[in-house]
């Protein structure tokens, strides 16, 4: 062979057969199989291996005699992962009913028997009797249906002491409803063919049931609570669902947070503060713990801190603009009303005739700055207590109510409220602080806010929400209690949303007012509660022995959401940004704090 042949026959063997482009595209294409399949697949007597997890298919093969309706529920909700597959083959009424006829003949038989021997009655085979009886009338009259009933639950754990613990939890919740499974041993296969959604019933592991019993273990018992527009508040803790809510399209607008101190209703209400600012509404919040102030300081809201020594004043004798729809007389009257009701709480409560005397000295009172019902009060500069003051001073039977109001005029607290009004609210986000408010004008500082506030809502309608945080405040009180349910009755005029926060349910709840807030908001929600309130919620928002133990085991930022006459439970989530912004957590400001303490000086 010469040096030539052998260089041809080289190149033969070493060249390389075309491949077209279309193979190397179907070569590299990834099919779903691929994608879905585990790693790999090993098959034991009582459990799979699918890749790293294990899995194991339980079957259930005795049914008792009377099913009660979401009796499959606590397994649906059970807080494991695994896979229900259910199969429900019809069978033929006529083959049935063949069949029934001939059952029934044979229990005749045997009841006559143990009669003609003089046996004692059979409860097991007079109960069957009765039962075949109704089972062939209503599949005769064709009010039922026969079927071949099989359910396969199918668990996963990392190891078989995991898949052992699930499996005896599950058979335990089954076995105490005379439901009774066990594990597909040497069937672990046609388990898991069963159990994958390709709807073959492998197993052939069946249960006759009629079309009642059969729909009581439809798998849907838990719900969604949402609508398709609104604010996320939680996650539902049922299926994982969003509670995805518009408070602005329910009946009222309105909302009550009750839970212990700790539990994170003040950090679920900053979560929808903050979400609902991105919904175009104005938010007002009257915050008795200065917990609301980074929140405002974030979201180029205005913080007002309102104290014996604070330079931010609110007169309690300002008047609202009249609308349009309003007349002066009617406005003026109104909030004279509320300015009674605010002096009882100031001070200490008002004996009949002072009630009419002051009622009557708040009238001249204004008449002395020309405002009266058949004025144009609109520009008129309000007077203020010090003016209250003198008019009672010149009045009979005043002289109690001007020494008790002196403090307030010329004492330790004149700084309070005897000063014009310096606040303007004007802004997306408002608070008022009342945390550096001494204790007992607490409550005095909380109605003045409030009725300020509602002053400003009626005077300009727009989307608003007005938060009430730590509500027992005034709700100890009961012309403040009452002022406060009235708001919750006529919010939704106005378009505003009352939403009212509190950890003392008692105070809150033994309040004639307290159930009025509660009817008239449209969403509720329980948080962790404490033993010795659970009972008074129970009774109030009719709450199960399971809702009750729920409220009473769960962490922090779970609980029950109402809305309307639904409720689920639910988690409050939040992203690590709105964390950072909302939290009240002592531990987790102090590092915040430092790292802007450390970002300065790395700056300087």
């Amino acid at each position: 062979m010469s040096i030539l042949d052998i260089f041809k026959k080289k190149k033969e063997e070493t060249e390389i057969t075309p491949v077209f482009p279309e193979e190397i595209y179907r070569a590299g294409v990834l099919q779903l199989k691929d994608v879905i399949a585990p790693a790999a697949l090993e098959i034991t007597a009582n459990h799979v291996r699918l890749g790293e997890k294990l899995m194991r298919v339980v079957f259930v093969f005795s049914l008792p005699r009377f099913l009660s309706s979401n009796w499959f529920s606590p397994i649906i909700n059970l807080d494991k992962v695994f896979d229900v597959s259910i199969f429900i083959h019809p069978v033929n009424t006529a083959t049935v009913l063949r069949k029934l006829q001939r059952k029934v003949a044979e229990v005749q038989s045997q009841i006559a028997i143990r009669q003609q021997k003089g046996l004692v009655r059979d409860p097991i085979l007079d109960t069957a009797y009765q039962d075949l009886e109704s089972l062939r009338d209503k599949l005769q009259q064709a009010q039922e249906r026969l079927f071949n009933f099989g359910l396969y639950i199918a668990i996963y754990g990392n190891t078989i002491e995991e898949l052992d613990k699930v499996e005896a939890e599950i058979k335990s919740m089954l076995e105490s409803r005379l439901v009774y499974a066990k594990p597909a041993l040497f069937q672990q296969q046609d388990g898991v063919n069963s159990v994958f959604p390709q709807g073959e019933d492998m197993l052939q592991i069946n249960n006759y049931l009629n079309s009642s019993p059969a729909s009581s273990v439809f798998p849907f018992v838990s719900f969604d609570l949402t609508s398709n527009k609104g604010v996320l508040f939680g996650i539902n803790s049922h299926n994982n669902s969003l509670v995805l809510f518009d408070r602005f399209s329910l009946e009222n607008y309105n909302s009550v947070i009750f839970a212990k101190a700790g539990a994170g209703k003040s950090y679920a209400t900053k979560l929808e503060i903050l979400r609902s600012l991105m919904f175009d509404t104005d938010i007002i919040v009257i915050d008795p713990e200065r917990e609301y102030e980074y929140l405002a300081e974030a979201v180029g809201g205005r913080y007002f801190n309102i104290s014996l020594t604070s330079h931010h004043h609110i007169n309690p004798f300002d008047l609202p603009t009249p609308r349009e729809d309003e007349s002066p007389a009617d406005v003026l009257r109104s909030h004279i009303i509320n300015l009674v009701g605010l002096f009882r709480i100031m001070l200490g409560g008002l004996t009949p005739e002072e009630d009419s005397i002051i009622d009557r000295a708040i009238t001249e009172t204004y008449a002395s700055r020309d405002i009266t019902p058949d004025s144009d009060f609109s520009k008129a500069i309000p007077p203020i207590l010090s003016d209250l003051e003198l008019v009672l001073a010149g009045m009979e039977g005043g002289g109690s109510m001007v020494e008790r109001l002196r403090k307030f005029t010329k004492g330790t607290w004149a700084g309070f409220i005897n000063q014009p009004t310096n606040v303007d609210i004007n802004q997306k986000f408002i608070v008022f602080s009342v945390r550096d408010m001494e204790e007992e004008l607490r409550p005095v500082a909380m109605y003045l806010i409030i009725n300020y506030i509602w002053n400003a809502i009626r005077a300009e309608i727009k989307k608003r929400l007005l938060v009430v945080d730590e509500a027992w405040w005034i709700m100890k009180n009961e012309q403040g209690a009452s002022f406060l349910s009235g708001i919750a009755k006529r919010a939704r005029k106005y378009y505003l949303g009352l939403a009212t926060i509190t950890q003392d349910v008692g105070d809150f709840l033994n309040s004639s007012y307290g159930p009025t807030i509660i009817n008239n908001s449209s969403i509720q929600i329980l948080l962790k509660q404490s033993p010795s309130s659970i009972d008074q919620l129970k009774e109030v928002f009719k709450l199960t022995e399971e809702e009750k133990f729920l409220l009473l085991e769960s962490d922090v930022g779970e609980g029950i959401f109402f809305a309307g006459l639904k409720h689920v439970a639910i988690k409050i989530l939040a992203s690590y940004t709105e964390d950072q912004i909302i939290t009240s957590d002592p531990a987790q400001l102090l590092a915040i704090k430092k790292a802007k303490e450390d970002f300065q000086q790395q700056k300087q």
